[in-house]
């Protein structure tokens, strides 16, 4: 007999041998007990979660002579078929290099015949978002209204590229990671059986390597034993992997938080010798300064023996969280650039060397300091604002008057805005100096229509409740429809509101008409109207 790889020899073979994924087989067992099993299944989530094995165990289930608790007995005839891949009536499709709509329609004309041995006829479709589109309309009323001896399980691990139609036809279970804990007790369980040494920090950094992935694991397990030999140790593992000495990535680290380029270099150097791949030497780096930030901030980090533990204390103890943070991202980015770099290792020298630039650190914790003030001052405008008790509106009326009351209103408005502007001539610069921001901020949010339309424009307090916006060229007619929409208005006035810290009103302006003496009565009154809140109308 063959070879068989490590994932395939200990695949599960019931529910209870799955790993980190009781949530999903605890449901699915009460629905075999209860006969209440669906016609179609959705299994979602990452690669080795054990997507393909639950539904094996599924389909084995369902048409087992002799079940026990929702279990497949493994014993009967049907099982051992099933097991040995020679039962038709359980059908294996690969999405990925099946997915024509002509291999939907044999599907499709093979459903209406019984089953030959087996009670349901059990298709598992894997990778299924990799079917045509073609593909999926074919499915949808097949999958929808299946005959009753058939069964349909489909496993992806995109399921966002599924159809909605496809989605609200299945019964979804998304499969999650599985845990490091879940990963290192399987793997003892495989190790004893397969008679392999291993150490409480081996398995720790095997699971920590697979990422959440058990076949990933076995895979990594068994490529530590393909010489013959049964002992495995952390040191074995990084060199089948090709993960650099811990030694080399603490060196670089250590220079780079002590900004000595000298040492940074040679531990470079002394990777690039043994042969290395730079990539892995650099996801190393980040996830080691990913761990120093977990130690100072008080987390437990279990790959680590007591001496690795201490370097890492002592390294934390020589730099700050928002450097260690700000390293991370510069990592990252410097990995990013390396993706599409002919010259990987130049790029990655010289983003050490730059990392490394005490004068760079010094700028950017200047300019943090220089955000963090302006972003304290905007803060308190707002605090200002919302202490005031105002709420945020673009329009409606608080009070009504007689055209008397307008009249000496609107006076009393404009010597007090004429008082304003002699008391200070630069009433107006303080909407001139956020404006600007205003409008891209709103770019930013992603309303590019109010954005384009609000471009070159020029705001001014016409008075202490009103900011009016001015359009040199004028509004388009298809501008104004824009503008002039009640959701505008509101984006406008929250933000203006915000930025003054107390509540504020706008009022567009065509053609250059800036001030209140400009204006013409019917403006000037509608002026004034908007800013004391008043229903206005103008009847033709």
């Amino acid at each position: 007999m063959g070879y068989t790889a490590l994932y395939r020899k200990f695949r599960p073979a019931t529910f209870s041998e799955m790993v980190g994924q009781e949530h999903i087989t605890k449901t699915i067992r009460n629905q075999i007990i209860s006969g209440r099993v669906g016609h179609a299944y959705l299994f979602s989530g990452g690669r080795g979660t054990g997507k393909t094995s639950a539904a094996k165990i599924l389909s084995r289930a369902i048409n087992c002579l002799h079940p026990h608790d929702g279990e497949p007995c493994n014993e009967c005839e049907i099982c051992k078929e099933a097991l040995n891949g020679s039962l038709t009536d359980i059908v294996e499709m690969d999405a990925a290099s099946n997915n024509s709509v002509e291999d939907i329609r044999s599907i499709k004309e093979e459903v209406n015949f019984l089953p030959t041995k087996a009670k349901y006829r059990v298709y598992i479709i894997d990778e299924v978002h990799m079917l045509s589109t073609g593909a999926f309309n074919a499915l949808l009323k097949t999958l929808e209204e299946p005959p009753e001896h058939v069964k349909f399980i489909l496993a992806t691990t995109e399921p966002q590229k599924l159809p909605a139609t496809i989605l609200s036809r299945c019964q979804r279970f998304d499969f999650k990671r599985i845990s490091n804990s879940d990963i290192v007790k399987r793997l003892k369980i495989v190790c004893k059986e397969s008679n392999i040494e291993a150490d409480e920090n081996s398995l720790n950094m095997i699971a920590e390597l697979s990422e959440g992935a058990m076949r990933d694991a076995l895979s990594i397990l068994e490529r530590c034993v393909q010489n013959g030999e049964t002992k495995i140790s952390q040191e074995k593992i990084r060199e089948l992997i090709g993960i650099p000495k811990l030694e080399y990535v603490n060196r670089i680290v250590s220079g780079i938080i002590n900004y000595d380029i000298e040492e940074c270099l040679q531990t470079i150097q002394s990777v690039i010798n043994e042969g290395k791949d730079i990539n892995n030497f650099l996801w190393e780096i980040i996830k080691y300064i990913k761990d120093i930030l977990i130690d100072k901030t008080n987390g437990k980090l279990s790959i680590y023996d007591e001496n690795e533990l201490q370097e890492i204390k002592n390294l934390s103890e020589k730099t700050t969280k928002d450097r260690l943070i700000n390293l991370i991202y510069d990592l990252s980015e410097l990995e990013n650039s390396m993706k599409w770099s002919t010259q990987k290792l130049i790029m990655f020298q010289a983003g050490i060397i730059k990392l490394c630039n005490k004068e760079k650190e010094g700028n950017r914790e200047n300019t943090q300091n220089g955000s963090n003030s302006e972003l304290e001052e905007r803060v308190a405008k707002i605090e200002n604002y919302l202490r005031s008790g105002s709420t945020i509106r673009a329009g409606g009326s608080r009070n009504t008057g007689t055209s008397t009351n307008i009249s000496n209103q609107l006076n009393r408005q404009q010597k007090s805005q004429t008082k304003q502007q002699q008391a200070n001539p630069s009433f107006s610069k303080e909407t001139q100096k956020f404006w600007p921001e205003i409008v891209n901020n709103i770019k930013t949010q992603g309303k590019m229509g109010l954005y384009t339309n609000l471009i070159g424009t020029v705001a001014t307090e016409l008075n202490d409740m009103t900011i009016g916006i001015e359009f040199p060229n004028g509004m388009s007619a298809f501008g104004k429809t824009v503008l002039e929409k009640p959701e505008s208005i509101k984006i406008i006035s929250d933000m203006v509101s915000i930025a003054k810290g107390k509540e504020m009103h706008i009022k567009y302006i065509e053609g250059g008409n800036n001030t209140l003496d400009s204006q013409n009565n019917v403006e000037t009154i509608e002026n004034f109207a908007n800013g004391m809140d008043l229903p206005f109308n103008v009847i033709d």
